[in-house]
């Protein structure tokens, strides 16, 4: 989330039909004897194996490992900061049906900058490492998001405009490396650019000093996408569009070249901070009809779920994923169900009243609607 005006600082994925009309058998994904191989197909993403059957992928967003590590008391807001993958917290959010966890990471925590000792390099990538086993070993799908980051020897404690040329595509690189093997899992390749041109977004770009940031050369999203496929990777790329990830109208001419073809759309939106009005729909179907497009981040923030309830609604209708913001306990840190918003009171999965619309949407849906992890 983190970035817009009234945000704070703490702060599912798309699957369409292959075709207008085009309703395809959903196949039992625990009955195939496989592990999974999550791919985008035309403007779906499927699993499994030949041509796999459709995913569309509906979870939560786990914030913690973006900020915990920077500000050095921890790898997560939860009662365990330093056990992330307690299997009771899991449980809670397997409890919401949901099949997607998207995790947000820092850059510096990866790689090792600005961290303080036993925090960030190898013991950051060693908790990752471990979460992501721990999700999918509950037959999650997980995907990594670079959610904060910064040039040269500036701290990472916040987001930038567009990602940095400085270590973005080296965390990148690195990341990849790690989890080439897993294809439970989607690169989600930098959050919520800003403040940019579609050239800069695609191409990179001098942004100029700003908040105490100082001026840096960014890493367009076709170096991100080279970094990743440099590595050998083949998993899914993530990208999300300008103002916060809330426009898509420009993406589709200003797509990265994929030598593998797995990009997938990402749009964020959020009630009266960001609702998706008319306009918006059209931007997302129209990009629909050549890429997967998710609501990576779906939320309000009156502690409702009147707008969550409209625009699932409408993913449904589409065939697009979404994952709510957050699986963040209420806290006097700042997590509540406005200013965060968090969806849980306690990480025993209680939910806020905005989580009341996830948890018992999610809960509705007919199972077959919702294919599991192979």
């Amino acid at each position: 989330m983190t970035g817009q005006a009234g945000r704070i600082a703490r702060i599912t994925l798309a699957a369409a039909v292959l075709a207008a009309g085009l309703v395809p058998a959903l196949a039992d994904a625990g009955s195939q004897g496989t592990g999974p191989d999550l791919r985008v197909r035309g403007n779906a993403l499927v699993d499994g194996p030949g041509r796999g059957h459709l995913v569309q992928l509906r979870g939560i967003n786990r914030s913690g490992l973006e900020y915990a590590c920077i500000e050095g008391w921890g790898f997560f807001d939860s009662p365990h900061p330093y056990r992330i993958d307690d299997p009771s917290m899991i449980a809670a959010m397997k409890s919401w049906d949901i099949d997607v966890v998207r995790v947000p990471l820092n850059e510096d925590c990866w790689l090792g900058l600005n961290t303080k000792p036993g925090l960030g390099g190898s013991p950051y990538r060693r908790i990752v490492a471990k979460y992501v086993r721990a999700l999918n070993d509950a037959h999650l799908y997980v995907i990594l998001d670079l959610h904060w980051a910064a040039p040269g020897s500036t701290p990472a404690t916040r987001q930038l405009p567009m990602a940095d040329a400085d270590h973005a595509p080296a965390f990148w690189r690195s990341v990849a490396r790690t989890f080439r093997a897993d294809h439970a899992l989607i690169f989600d390749l930098y959050n919520e650019p800003f403040g940019i041109s579609w050239n800069c977004w695609l191409h990179g770009c001098e942004v100029p000093a700003s908040g105490g940031v100082p001026a840096y050369r960014a890493a367009g999203m076709q170096s991100l996408v080279d970094a990743v496929r440099s590595t050998g990777a083949t998993q899914p790329l993530l990208l999300g569009g300008l103002a916060y990830s809330s426009e898509l109208a420009g993406l589709a001419p200003h797509a990265p070249r994929d030598p593998r073809h797995q990009l997938i759309a990402a749009q964020h939106n959020y009630g009266d901070l960001s609702p998706c009005d008319a306009g918006c729909e059209s931007a997302v179907l129209a990009t629909h009809r050549h890429y997967p497009v998710l609501f990576s981040e779906l939320g309000e923030t009156d502690c409702a779920h009147g707008y969550i309830d409209r625009m699932m609604a409408f993913a449904d209708r589409h065939g697009i994923g979404y994952l709510g913001w957050a699986w963040d306990a209420t806290s006097s840190k700042g997590w509540n169900c406005s200013t965060g918003p968090a969806l849980i009171t306690t990480y025993r999965g209680t939910p806020t009243p905005y989580g009341i619309g996830l948890r018992d949407h999610l809960r509705k849906l007919d199972p077959a609607a919702r294919p599991a992890l192979p």
